[in-house]
């Protein structure tokens, strides 16, 4: 974990703090103004914590830190974080390579002295390339740690730190991430591969770099240290991908049905990008957002009846064979929360909306024998998905004179910072039961609305629940947790409103 402040107060106070959550920690020398007055109250803290291992890090500005001493300076603070009983010092590779002979070696005698490990560092804050060349420059010094940081641009990155902690974990301790969004794979499967160690922040809000996590994230959501070569890899895939509910959805059904597998959050800028990850990492699977649920619809190598006739695709499996097969669990969303409530066979069930939310419903209830109507702002949209999907289209100024089992709002209308309120107006509301399926927030104007008419509603959190529940059995075959998976997301929502 990684500890980084102002003053060496707030320091121990946040070190102090991260014993909850981690006995392993980086301290940041190089973010104090006089990284050296930390020392003594670090001494007194390791003294009185001695199942605590700290790393001392005083990256120089040259090299993409904040420490403004020289060379000399940087390697003075280092040795006496050493006698203060850091187990580790992190000395860049480039600061190694200025040193003198004579210079390098006396720094290196000072921390044999003190009993301390030296992790020779590099760091790319731009992009991912030359890592092997990079490993070889650290390796030259022999240290007992090589660390190696790349910034990934894509999610191939991660595959190129991962494969270089595989090959160089045979003979070294190392040490890879990719930094940025787009690297999270590398800081939570780099355990995995075989990595010494991974670096977290204290909490949300104290990251010491692009892309990193907070130690609880790490651990509790990812199991990061829990995760072995048997491990199933899963991802949700999109852009913007960081608020995704999937990973505390699927994480929370895999660690309560005792699935060895994790879901990874991806964000992907390019389908080709996430083809690559998919196939190489290898991914057991994903769940795919707007637009990749069409885009990936050509390299699909089969796809059950309702993707290939709706046109999109939200689930994948990959097979041992490495072929890509497609799911869409939109449908299930829809249809199992209505069928806990009412026989759909022969249902009136008036859908609000026409683009991809509206197509799953609209399909998937015809599907069920359901009498379907379209409604939306641009008719024609309506009239080309009923059509399609064999239902009926309906113009608006119609609705406040028709009845209605079921009225399904598909439309951004509500969602939290939308302009506009309501789908329909209250005369408008003719139905027996109401379905939103937007979940910010969850209870939207027009479930408020319903329920002061006395109307039976469902929130979309419930839709998100069920087609996560369908992934779940696509990709496992278990019978997913259903309860804990609506009591997670639901808590999760609920604090952030």
């Amino acid at each position: 974990m990684a500890i980084q402040a102002e003053t060496p107060a707030e320091t121990m106070e946040r070190a102090v703090f991260a014993l909850k959550d981690a006995r392993f920690l980086e301290f940041r020398l190089d973010s104090l103004r006089d990284p050296a007055t930390v020392l003594p109250r670090l001494k007194k803290f390791l003294a009185e914590n001695d199942r605590v291992t700290v790393i001392g890090t005083c990256r120089r500005k040259a090299n993409g830190g904040n420490f403004a001493g020289s060379l000399s300076d940087e390697l003075a603070v280092l040795s006496k974080a050493a006698r203060a009983g850091c187990g580790i010092v992190d000395l860049e590779v480039e600061s190694a390579e200025e040193c003198s002979p004579e210079q390098f070696l006396k720094f290196r005698k000072a921390l044999d002295a003190a009993g301390t490990a030296l992790l020779v560092s590099f760091h790319d804050f731009s992009r991912t390339r030359g890592l092997d060349h990079a490993a070889d420059r650290i390796a030259a010094f022999q240290p007992d740690f090589i660390k190696f940081v790349s910034t990934a641009q894509t999610l191939a990155d991660n595959l190129a730190v991962l494969r270089l902690i595989e090959e160089r974990a045979i003979s070294a301790r190392v040490v890879g991430i990719a930094m940025g969004e787009e690297g999270l794979v590398s800081r939570v499967l780099g355990l995995r591969a075989g990595g010494a160690f991974t670096f977290a922040s204290l909490e949300d809000g104290t990251e010491t770099a692009p892309g990193q996590v907070s130690a609880r994230t790490m651990r509790g959501l990812y199991r990061a240290d829990k995760l072995n070569q048997d491990t199933r890899i899963f991802g949700v895939a999109g852009n913007p991908i960081a608020h995704s509910l999937s990973p505390l959805l699927h994480n929370t059904a895999f660690k309560r049905e005792g699935a060895n597998a994790v879901l990874l959050p991806l964000k992907v800028r390019a389908l080709a990008d996430l083809l690559t990850l998919l196939l190489e990492l290898p991914l057991s699977g994903a769940a795919v957002t707007m637009p990749l649920k069409q885009d990936v619809l050509p390299y699909l190598a089969q796809m059950d009846g309702l993707t290939e006739r709706i046109g999109a695709c939200n689930t994948l499996r990959v097979g041992a064979d490495g072929k890509i097969s497609g799911f869409n669990t939109d449908v299930a969303g829809v249809v199992r929360p209505l069928q806990k409530r009412i026989t759909l066979k022969g249902a009136r069930i008036v859908v609000l909306g026409a683009g991809g939310a509206a197509r799953a419903a609209v399909f998937g209830l015809v599907d069920q024998g359901a009498e379907v109507f379209v409604v939306n702002r641009t008719h024609e949209n309506a009239v080309a998905l009923a059509k399609a999907a064999k239902a009926k289209a309906m113009k608006h100024e119609r609705l406040a004179k028709q009845r209605f089992d079921v009225l399904i709002n598909s439309t951004p209308c509500g969602m939290k910072g939308s302009k506009q309120a309501l789908p329909v107006a209250e005369n408008e509301l003719n139905a027996d039961l109401v379905f939103d399926m937007v979940y910010n927030p969850l209870e939207t104007p027009l479930l408020k609305l319903a329920k002061s008419r006395g109307i039976a509603t469902i929130n979309g959190l419930e839709m998100f629940v069920q087609q996560g529940v369908r992934q779940f059995e696509i990709w496992t075959g278990k019978t997913a947790p259903e309860a804990e998976m609506l009591r997670v997301v639901e808590r999760e929502l609920r604090g952030r409103e």
